[in-house]
């Protein structure tokens, strides 16, 4: 177990933890007034890995997440009104309130956003750090992403290139021993995620994801040695999510003993029980940040409510379409002239006769076809050569056919 560092440290990582979960409380009990739209992915349990990853990183650092991030926004830097506003849709949201929950992105403070395609920040993080090389900058880029996301196909693609060209990044696992609602041992051949980038030359390690202080230290080794030595490696952090997956998720996949089990190893509470303890905090700290951690989460929700939604003609701002291409994007093969599918106001006489015909053909519902099944080919009907072999006792009939 580390030691505890001092006084004000100590209160700093205790009241980032305390904010986050204040609130991400909030954000679901907004959601479920229907305040905050689209889907939400809270991170309630999860406050030491959040906390621990963000204070041993610098200023100039990168750091990346998935869709559960509105913690890992705050803890860089982010003005929790800005997170609240996005949550609700709004302008003064981080990203303008298009966004929502699974798309936070603050650049100033060098938080790379969240990515809703599981393992899609993956390839992103090996970039970001790709970048610092080739302007030969200090910062280094941290990847937090889930269990689930250890299978993605991409996860090998980027620890390969990571390994390969010796990339200033440090990869973190939320191992919150589900991906969704999948138990670790029943979506990983390999249950211990820290072996899982071993073949492509990344060392890995375990550590206490409910403990901020073990978390702060694994953190800080991690990116000294991709500072310092350019070596890319990767921590699994245990932690857990006392709420479902989403906010839509009806917990089914496991027990409420579990649950209860991992409450006892509450990051906050157990932080905090400890600073107290051991004389760093008084019990008058505590209760100091936790009422700061409501006053602000309250004046967020006041921000956000304020802030106005994004006029209508605005919906169709920072949308990018292809208008020249030398590519067809669909071929349409309905007449002896093949066009590009995307042109249809533009297609040949032919294959427009063609169109018209099938349309009025099939606004005939007077003139039914026979069905083969039931009534059979009349000769009448039939090619020649059918009819012709029929003739000459051919084909499935007769006594063949009894």
């Amino acid at each position: 177990m580390a030691d505890l560092p001092d006084a004000s440290t100590c209160y700093e990582l205790l009241a980032r933890m305390a904010l986050i979960r204040r609130f991400e409380e909030e954000a679901g009990r907004q959601y479920q007034r229907a305040r905050a739209g689209g889907f939400l992915h809270l991170a309630i349990g999860e406050e030491a890995t959040i906390v621990g990853v963000s204070s041993a990183m610098r200023e100039e650092d990168y750091l990346i997440g998935t869709y559960r991030t509105h913690g890992h926004a705050i803890a860089r830097g982010t003005d929790p009104k800005r997170v609240m506003a996005e949550l609700f849709g709004r302008v003064d949201g981080t990203s303008g309130g298009r966004g929502g929950s699974m798309h936070i992105f603050d650049a100033e403070h060098r938080f790379m956003g969240g990515y809703g395609i599981v393992g899609g920040n993956l390839p992103i993080a090996a970039g970001l750090a790709l970048a610092s090389e080739y302007r030969s900058e200090d910062s280094v880029t941290v990847c937090m992403f889930g269990d689930g996301a250890s299978n993605a196909g991409n996860f090998g693609e980027t620890m390969n290139l990571a390994a390969l060209w010796s990339l200033p990044v440090l990869f973190l696992v939320e191992n919150n021993l589900y991906g969704m609602g999948t138990a670790l041992e029943r979506h990983s051949a390999q249950t211990d995620l820290s072996k899982k980038a071993e073949g492509y030359g990344i060392a890995g390690q375990r550590i206490d994801g409910m403990d901020v202080l073990a978390v702060r230290e694994a953190v800080a080794e991690g990116v000294r040695l991709a500072r310092e030595e350019r070596r890319p490696t990767m921590l699994e952090a245990f932690t857990y999510r006392y709420r479902g997956h989403s906010a839509a998720d009806p917990e089914v996949y496991r027990e409420r003993e579990e649950v209860e089990e991992w409450r006892q190893k509450d990051p906050i509470e157990s932080f905090a029980r400890r600073c107290v303890e051991e004389g760093v905090l008084g019990e008058r700290e505590v209760a100091e940040v936790r009422g700061k951690a409501e006053q602000t989460v309250l004046a967020a929700v006041e921000f956000a409510d304020a802030s106005p939604e994004p006029p209508l003609d605005t919906l169709y701002e920072n949308l990018y379409v292809v208008e020249h291409s030398g590519g067809w994007y669909a071929v349409d093969e309905r007449s002896p002239e093949p066009h590009r599918g995307e042109h249809e106001d533009r297609m040949p006489a032919a294959a427009r006769e063609l169109a018209e015909a099938g349309a009025a053909y099939a606004g005939q519902s007077d003139t039914r076809r026979a069905d083969p099944a039931a009534t059979g080919n009349t000769d009448e009907d039939a090619e020649p050569e059918v009819a012709a072999e029929r003739e000459d006792g051919g084909g499935a009939t007769g006594e063949a056919a009894d």
